[in-house]
């Protein structure tokens, strides 16, 4: 008989990591590595570089694979080598001299939730801006010294490392992260066995490791379903960041709020205040009401509480950018949890809708957040605003100007993002007081004493290793995706750290307008060629896998990049990430930005410029309208000139050529003996003496305590004093009003002498009694006065408040005398509201009535 052949069964491979033993003269080195203080100490970076360099570039910075992969032999190098070990020391004294400082107790205590943290290239948690404000923010909570700690995911493929096809089409690749090679450790449970944290899922849980990042001092723990105790349809819940379709991203808002929240307390971690770094973590605040409810609570007792705590940041500029949630979905996974809070189905899907009362209308995060959260901000000074206009309709009655939505203009960490190179030109220049005082204008004055022939080497520098980064990073990938060799070599050669370099780098969302820049090619072609004064472009950014506008954009300005005319004075530069960014903030020239006004809530990369002596030129939007002062950048103004588009960005993009042909591109060229532009220098140290100050991210976390941490840690501990006592009796007195609040009604109104005519400086006295069915003083009255812009829309003119002179039982009497100042055409109308000094705002109780 014929034998047959044998067919092997799968193998069932178990991941072993062999570590390395360091020897015990290095071993302090693998603390540091995994903490992620090195990401913002050029001291470390200096001395993984020097341990062994080429390893080094070869792991991609990552210190902890490169202690992994030292050989014996190197090791033993490093300890013969004086200059390394010196380094050794003194960084690990660096290091442990920061750790050892102990918290600022003296601040209210915070639990930060973020869908991304931006802290370094190696830790692929991150997309875009959202993540690099969350990442600058843990670190400066760190080096403020805060008591804080934060909440997000692990992602086994975080976002796509972009490439492009010979014909600029974007290729989105994800690539799994090995956890065990990056400066993280897992959490463990008291067994010493890894920590589960299991979510309640529809009927069944859903379970989460948890991992930790030592962000310096702050501790960030992230959330990884990526497990075999989960079934294949919840592993991928931490797989992408926002990938996935609707239902996944409900699950992934479902974990970071609720799973965020359950993490904390079985860590035993309680803060005194909960921030939502956008809408995606809203849930947090659901777990917390339920937490409530179950010590004894009331539901509305408990909202005092989570809502005195809770802090909520928009970073969107329009209704379309938030999550919403059909019923059927929203109710799928969240059914059970009216019951657990004591309030009915409508009750509950009503805190996310604009009118709860409209069962057709989607749930939006956003709204749940602004609705369970005492304060709401944007992230600029025009954001609030916008911001204010965007969420008006929640609080029905109230206009925009007069809601509680406020700003904190974003920043950036100043050691993150300032190159080496300018760290040590502000250490040498500027007072030793400088890195604790960052936001001091007058410190940053010393920029003037510095020679000028020093700054432009300092920023020539960085352009020269911005040119090399380029040239080592790109010429393999472009050898093999872009066909012809020697058009890649031509390409890279004609990168010219001597030409003015213009940076337009960014998420490629069609507001942005990338495309603004190829309006008349002709005339760009015109400022490219210049043999006396050549120009270079370099554009980078990644558009969402879903996003086909912004790939379209993308490939457009691939192919006008390789036209023979714009080849080499156009380029492309593919996956921008946090590395790239770095070289890119610290190496061009001019950070141009031209977003569609007003869609770019704040922006920061041309913050980070700021801090490197890189000048930005773009429209008065997001931070630049604050920032932008004359002498020190470009601005193109933030009023429209047409209401249609096109028109907009053909006026735009004429402006940006003028700009750069008459003013921009002359200036740098009008050089000195010593080869720099001595007008170019007064931009660069007006820029960073004028403008850097105001926008690092330890003004930020300043403003942050300033205007929300330390009202609301304090309003939280009066509620929670005593067993809650004002917290019981502040619902107690809202239940009342809403109960008699339709009951209250007008005895008699003495208003007739306010007709439809009235004339300026004269007085007019307006008389009401209001029966408030026994609420004692529990109602207010105001006049309302609007005036009517070119548009056609209200705005509030004057608000007048009534007093309260009299009162016979229930009867309120209540007059304003009203003496009308300027003439014009105006609108009023008398609004009651319930009173009462213990609410933070109006909307924190928003019933009215109009009379």
């Amino acid at each position: 008989m014929k034998i047959k052949a044998d067919y092997a069964n799968a193998p069932r491979w178990k991941e072993l990591m062999v570590k390395s033993n360091l020897p015990k003269e290095l071993e302090c080195l693998m603390k540091v590595a995994h903490n992620m203080w090195w990401a913002w100490n050029y001291e470390a970076r200096d001395l993984w570089r020097s341990l062994d360099e080429e390893l080094y570039e070869e792991v991609e910075h990552n210190p902890v694979v490169l202690l992994e992969r030292l050989t014996a032999e190197r090791k033993q190098e490093i300890i013969a080598d004086k200059e390394i070990m010196k380094q050794v020391k003194n960084v690990c004294k660096m290091f442990n001299d920061y750790m050892n400082v102990k918290p600022d107790t003296t601040r209210p205590s915070v639990a930060y939730f973020s869908m991304e943290y931006g802290i370094n290239q190696v830790l692929k948690i991150y997309s875009g801006g959202l993540g690099m404000l969350a990442g600058d923010y843990l670190k400066e909570a760190s080096d403020s010294n805060v008591n804080l700690c934060a909440v997000g995911f692990l992602y086994r493929y975080g976002y796509f490392k972009q490439s492009l096809s010979m014909d600029g089409q974007q290729i989105a690749k994800y690539e799994a992260q090995n956890f065990n090679s990056l400066p993280i450790e897992r959490v463990l449970d008291e067994n010493g066995q890894p920590l589960v944290i299991s979510v309640p899922f529809v009927n069944y849980q859903v379970h989460a490791y948890v991992w930790r990042v030592n962000v310096g001092r702050i501790p960030l723990y992230l959330l990884d379903t990526d497990n075999d105790m989960n079934s294949e349809y919840d592993k991928p819940i931490t797989h992408k960041l926002y990938g996935g379709d609707n239902e996944n991203r409900l699950k992934q808002e479902i974990l970071l709020g609720i799973g965020g929240v359950l993490t904390l307390k079985r860590l035993g971690i309680k803060k005194t205040l909960y921030h939502c770094n956008e809408g995606h973590a809203a849930l947090c605040n659901l777990q917390r009401l339920c937490d409530y409810v179950e010590e004894g609570l009331t539901f509305n007792e408990a909202m005092e509480l989570v809502r005195a705590s809770s802090l909520y940041t928009v970073h969107t500029p329009v209704p379309a950018g938030h999550d919403y949630f059909e019923e059927p979905l929203f109710g799928k996974y969240m059914h059970l949890y009216p019951e657990r809070l004591g309030i009915s189905w409508d009750e509950f899907i009503g805190m996310g809708r604009q009118n709860p009362e409209d069962h057709g209308e989607k749930f939006c995060m956003s709204i749940f957040a602004c609705n369970t959260c005492q304060e709401v901000n944007g992230v600029s000074k025009l954001h609030g605003k916008v911001s204010k206009k965007m969420f008006a309709p929640i609080w029905s009655g109230y206009y925009p100007e007069e809601n509680h939505v406020d700003y904190v203009t974003n920043g950036v960490h100043f050691p993150t993002w300032t190159a080496t190179e300018w760290r040590k030109l502000y250490a040498k220049y500027f007072d030793k007081s400088f890195m604790s005082d960052q936001s001091n204008e007058k410190i940053w004055q010393a920029i003037y004493n510095v020679p000028d022939e020093e700054i432009w080497s300092t920023h020539f520098a960085l352009k020269q290793k911005l040119v090399k980064y380029i040239r080592d990073k790109f010429r393999e990938t472009w050898l093999k995706n872009q066909g012809d060799p020697s058009r890649v070599v031509s390409l890279l050669e004609k990168i010219n750290p001597n030409a003015l370099i213009v940076g337009f780098c960014r998420r490629f969302a069609t507001y942005k307008r990338a495309h603004l820049l190829f309006t008349d090619l002709d005339r760009l072609s015109k400022i490219v060629n210049d043999p006396e004064h050549p120009v270079q472009f370099l554009f980078s950014g990644k558009a969402h896998p879903a996003d086909g506008a912004g790939q379209g954009l993308i490939k457009k300005i691939y192919e006008i990049s390789q036209r023979p005319e714009f080849l080499g004075k156009i380029i492309f530069l593919e996956d921008y990430d946090m590395q790239l960014a770095r070289r890119l903030v610290s190496g061009v020239d001019v950070w141009m930005n031209t977003p569609t006004r007003p869609l770019e809530a704040s922006g920061t990369s041309g913050e980070k410029c700021e801090m490197n002596g890189v000048v930005n030129l773009s429209v008065l939007d997001g931070w630049w309208l604050e920032g932008y002062r004359e002498g020190a950048g470009w601005a193109l103004t933030e009023k429209r000139t047409y209401q249609n588009q096109c028109h907009q960005d053909q006026l735009d993009a004429a402006t940006i050529y003028s700009l750069l042909e008459n003013e921009i591109i002359p200036m740098y060229y009008n050089k000195n003996e010593k080869g720099y532009s001595e007008d170019w220098i007064k931009v660069i140290k007006n820029s960073i003496a004028k403008i850097a100050p105001h926008y690092t991210m330890k003004r930020m976390l300043d403003d942050y305590y300033d205007k929300f941490y330390n009202k609301e840690a304090a309003r939280f501990e009066e509620l929670a004093a005593n067993n809650n006592q004002k917290a019981k009796d502040i619902a107690g007195w809202k239940e009342t009003v809403a109960q008699r609040w339709d009951s209250i009604r007008v005895v008699s109104d003495e208003t007739s002498s306010l007709e439809t005519s009235t004339e300026a400086d004269h007085t007019y006295e307006l008389k009401y009694v209001i029966d408030e069915q026994g609420l004692y003083d529990a109602v207010g009255l105001e006049l309302v006065v609007l005036h009517t812009d070119k548009n056609g829309e209200d705005h509030v003119y004057k608000v007048l408040p009534f007093e309260n002179v009299c009162h016979e039982g229930n009867n309120y009497t209540f007059v304003l005398n009203y003496k009308p100042v300027d003439a014009g055409a105006y609108k009023c109308c008398v609004r009651m509201y319930p009173k009462n000094a213990e609410l933070p705002h109006r909307q924190d109780f928003c019933y009215l009535k109009w009379l």
